[in-house]
């Protein structure tokens, strides 16, 4: 994938993303989901103190381990629904692309809300129901290969997803279309 060697500046969501970070100077930044480290690096880069990427992925892992070269950055492998914090330990929380693959939102969305410092914030992206609405994620082709639509059955429908992305039989969990999040703030979730 492109971004996969490009990073940030490839990846589609990364603007509108970008626009909602705080100032990051100062900062101490937890990314969740991190990957290959691009956001970790970014953050040191607007001046974080310090950051700590987490990922279940080893091989990730490795990859942003090897391009960076930054002892205000660390990595640990676990996954998120296995964080445990101490309350009010970081100004900025962050997940590009990964609450797709939590399993109960809520739950997570409350451990960062206590591991966040008074008046921190908390920046998250998710991939958009229609891209799980069914496990082949591609577009209905006429006979000559022409896109005719994209597949929205069960669209409505919440659970958990067998799908092939990079690897096969990758799981993600379709949140309700419901669940939007319009504001968050310390002390309340608002779906």
């Amino acid at each position: 994938m492109r971004c996969s060697v490009e990073g940030l500046a490839v990846a589609g969501e990364w603007p509108a993303f970008k626009s909602l970070l705080p100032d990051l100077n100062g900062k101490s930044v937890l990314d969740l989901g991190c990957g290959f480290g691009w956001h970790c690096r970014y953050a040191r880069e607007r001046g974080a103190q310090c950051v700590l990427g987490i990922d279940i992925s080893n091989r990730m892992l490795e990859r942003a381990r090897m391009q960076t070269k930054d002892i205000g950055i660390e990595y640990r492998q676990i996954a998120i629904e296995d964080l445990q914090f101490d309350a009010e330990e970081f100004d900025v929380v962050i997940g590009s692309l990964v609450f797709h693959y939590v399993e109960h939102f809520g739950t997570v969305f409350r451990n960062i809300f206590e591991w966040l410092k008074p008046g921190g914030s908390f920046v998250f992206s998710v991939e958009h129901p229609i891209f799980t609405a069914l496990p082949a994620q591609e577009w209905c082709l006429g006979s000559k290969g022409e896109r005719l639509h994209w597949p929205v059955d069960d669209y409505h429908e919440e659970g958990i997803r067998h799908t092939t992305w990079i690897a096969e039989n990758v799981v993600k969990i379709s949140p309700h279309p419901r669940i939007i999040c319009k504001r968050l703030d310390r002390r309340s979730l608002l779906y």
